[in-house]
């Protein structure tokens, strides 16, 4: 959160639990500041200021996008990087990465049509802005790590005054046509 007039946002699919938390563990123990300030997710809609009097045209938006869009099950398979571009250790999205690229593309489209630091990605980040060993450790440990989960739906998280990312509104994958 910014202030009254604008809100920090993002949109994500969440990582379910009770997984989510063990990798949010896992990130914590190699040092990562960032671990227990976002649930462990996959990104649709990084960091985004909006007026907050846009909200409801924005959950009306969110709410379309994600009901135009199958159900579709993800598979996370081993581990990589973006080094040295970002210093970002990641599971790597083997299966469900067309659904993510088709629900990133409508998500960012209108009212929340932003331009990207880098091009989109699927991916579970568990190491950033770490020592080089630090992320080599991270990506050694997960090599071999698979992780199988049912998508269906997205979720908007907010960034509280506190600075942790909360889930505040939750958007169904419905498949609908049209």
């Amino acid at each position: 959160m910014v202030g009254s007039d604008s809100l920090t946002l993002g949109v994500a699919i969440t990582v379910p639990e009770p997984w989510g938390e063990r990798l949010q563990e896992q990130r914590a123990g190699f040092g990562d500041a960032l671990a227990w300030t976002i649930p462990t997710h996959i990104t649709l809609l990084p960091p985004t200021q909006v007026p907050a009097g846009r909200i409801g045209k924005v959950d009306e938006h969110l709410k379309a996008s994600a009901a135009s869009c199958q159900p579709f099950t993800a598979v996370l398979n081993g581990s990589a990087t973006f080094r040295p571009v970002s210093q970002t250790s990641f599971l790597v999205v083997q299966q469900g990465t067309s659904e993510c690229e088709e629900l990133a593309a409508k998500v960012r489209s209108e009212p929340l049509r932003r331009r990207l630091t880098f091009p989109f990605h699927p991916h579970v980040t568990i190491a950033v802005d770490l020592a080089d060993q630090l992320h080599d450790h991270a990506e050694a440990e997960f090599a071999d790590y698979r992780l199988e989960f049912p998508v269906t739906h997205i979720e908007r998280y907010a960034l509280a005054e506190h600075g942790v990312w909360e889930s505040v509104a939750t958007f169904p994958l419905l498949g609908a046509h049209g």
